[in-house]
């Protein structure tokens, strides 16, 4: 499929990892979040820049930083809901038209 091989697709769904990762940490791991969630916001407003997604760096960070919320795949989340839920294109497309 060809959402697999997108880029974006990829990082959001190694930042969820991420995340998740530190719910296997025992001790350490609540700490880690206090790191992870401000991180996991900025990257969140890079990755889908407006409004949806200011909107967006506040839910990770939010959903980060409360504990047993870890394992909502947010970044996976907002790429299905940006690319194929609402449709809107990968990138801009580019129309050709001679001149004669």
């Amino acid at each position: 499929m060809k959402i697999f091989t997108n880029k974006t697709f990829i990082k959001g769904l190694a930042y969820d990892l991420a995340g998740m990762a530190t719910v296997a940490i025992p001790v350490i791991g609540p700490f880690l979040d206090l790191i992870w969630a401000p991180y996991a916001a900025k990257k969140m407003s890079e990755m889908y820049p407006g409004r949806k997604g200011k909107l967006a760096s506040v839910l990770v960070f939010l959903e980060e930083i409360l504990p047993g919320t870890d394992i909502i795949p947010t970044f996976t989340l907002m790429y299905l809901y940006t690319y194929v839920w609402k449709k809107e294109p990968l990138r801009p497309q580019v129309i050709e038209v001679e001149s004669y």
